[in-house]
């Protein structure tokens, strides 16, 4: 599995689109990279983006993104209602599949250190990551925030940053790098209340006060109504709707009411289905429920999820899958040019041989989607057969030769349906809609590729039989069929060409 992990990065910038653009620009332009959110709040003056990629990738876009708020984000012109002691103010890390908690202390503390070196903005460890108890708290480590803090930088030993130079950074500030579990942003807003109550029920509920468990909050007032911010540190030992219920109760105690909330950023969807499940009573988790969950499940893994299970440092899937997948790639072009092909009147003399062509197309699209998933099998079943004690000389030896024979047949038989692939290609860039004609090309490149790459699959599998001589038939149909494979190609092209070149 390819190791992911989130990156929230909080900016002192929540107005100027100009800035919020660059910030975009700075994290977009890490390739791997995935922006999935962006919450501005004007009131706040900070903004909150939300990205995934792996470690390397993450590590590099939020460099990225912290030099872009060095050169644009001035805090000594900046006032919010959200405390803040930096331009990039804070840059957390969340492992999200392949990776470990203690991976993510590690990326905060490279990262921690780049920007200190290269940046010259002093850096604080918090979270997990925090390399002194006092830090592990990111109040804590903000406290008095970027003016409070130019005088005690420096100063006060206590104040030191674990990177950087001793003190802050003129117009920058200081940045916190931490790594941490899933956190919730989580915000209500009051009705027949002020800043008074709104500071109250933020006292009440939050755990430093002897309130509710992982739960930071405070009072304050937005966009001229009372808000309790908070920041739900662990939503499995805390829910939102536990959250919620509790506010809103001490709300109501005080003559005052919820008037609504919100979410900043992204919440995991497990936090959603927990307030399902709790209000409605459910006795089963409300995810079997869930139709679009069973959409998602059907449709099978993503292409990014496909892609980065191959580049994983795992053997499979490995090339025998990917080639059935070129294969039914190739086989989904030239369904699509069949489709623009039937039906119009200029094309009227093919129309039934294209309705049959569209036909085979899509039955070998499905055929060789199920032989990648058929190669991955194989594989595996190579994998245990070699895991046969050497001792069991007779036995090891007979797992292996069965083994690898079937890893034949399946590459084998992706080589046959890239050919029938190529075929359908060929046909299409010579007789179908002129306007997809490069289209057809695709296709019929991406066959034979599938093409060769399963006849590759085939022979080093041969080779590696305890009885090579048990594959001679297999090797003498590959040869013949990657030559037609590869002569249906050359038709495709020659096709194409012509078209191309008027």
């Amino acid at each position: 599995m390819t190791a992911l992990v989130e990156c929230v990065p909080n900016f002192s910038e929540g107005r100027d689109r100009t800035v919020l653009d660059a910030l975009r620009s700075a994290i977009t332009s890490v390739p791997g990279v995935r922006l999935l959110d962006v919450q501005a709040d004007a009131d706040h003056h900070r903004s909150v983006f939300t990205f995934i990629g792996s470690p390397e990738a993450a590590s590099e876009a939020a460099f990225r993104a912290v030099r872009t708020a060095l050169g644009r984000i001035d805090l000594t012109r900046h006032k919010g209602e959200h405390p803040r002691m930096g331009a990039a103010d804070v840059v957390p890390f969340i492992p999200v599949s392949g990776c470990t908690m203690d991976d993510c202390v590690a990326l905060a503390q490279s990262l921690g250190e780049r920007i200190g070196k290269e940046l010259e903005i002093p850096v604080f460890l918090y979270a997990k990551a925090a390399a002194r108890p006092a830090r592990e708290r990111l109040p804590d480590v903000r406290k008095g925030e970027f003016e409070g803090l130019r005088d005690m930088v420096g100063t006060d030993p206590d104040h030191d940053p674990d990177f950087g130079p001793r003190r802050m950074h003129p117009t920058a500030g200081a940045t916190a790098v931490g790594a941490r579990p899933f956190l919730v942003a989580y915000n209500i807003y009051l009705k027949h209340a002020d800043e008074a109550l709104a500071k109250a029920i933020a006292k009440q509920v939050r755990a430093s006060s002897g309130g509710l468990a992982a739960v930071q909050a405070m009072g304050m007032m937005v966009g001229g109504e009372p808000q309790v911010s908070m920041n739900l540190l662990d939503i499995d030992t805390t829910p939102m709707h536990v959250v919620f219920d509790v506010v809103a109760a001490a709300a109501r105690a005080a003559g005052a009411d919820v008037a609504w909330s919100e979410i900043v950023g992204l919440v995991p969807e497990r936090a959603v289905h927990g307030i399902a499940e709790s209000h409605l009573r459910l006795r089963e988790p409300v995810r079997a429920h869930l139709l679009e969950e069973q959409v998602r499940a059907s449709a099978g893994p993503s292409l990014d999820g496909f892609m980065g299970d191959v580049a994983a440092a795992s053997p499979s899937p490995g090339g025998g899958t990917v080639a059935a997948v070129a294969g039914a790639m190739a086989a989904a072009l030239a369904a699509m040019v069949a489709r623009l092909t039937i039906g119009r009147k200029k094309y009227a003399e093919v129309d039934a041989e294209f309705h049959g062509l569209l036909e085979s197309a899509e039955r070998l699209r499905m055929e060789l989607r199920r032989l990648g998933d058929a190669d991955a099998a194989a594989y595996d079943a190579v994998s245990a057969a070699y895991g046969v004690p050497k001792e069991e000389m007779q036995r090891r030896r007979e797992a292996i030769q069965a083994a690898l024979l079937r890893a034949i047949a399946v590459p084998l038989d992706t080589l046959r349906a890239a050919r029938a692939v190529a075929g359908l290609a060929a046909r299409a860039a010579e007789a179908g809609n002129r306007n997809a004609a490069s289209d057809a090309g695709v296709a019929a490149l991406l066959a034979g590729a599938a093409a060769r790459g399963a006849a590759y699959n085939v022979r080093i599998n041969i080779v590696s039989l305890p009885d090579p001589a048990a594959g001679a038939n297999a090797a003498a149909e590959t040869a013949t069929l990657l030559a037609a494979a590869l002569a249906d190609v050359e038709r495709a092209t020659a096709a194409v060409e012509a078209m191309l070149d008027g």
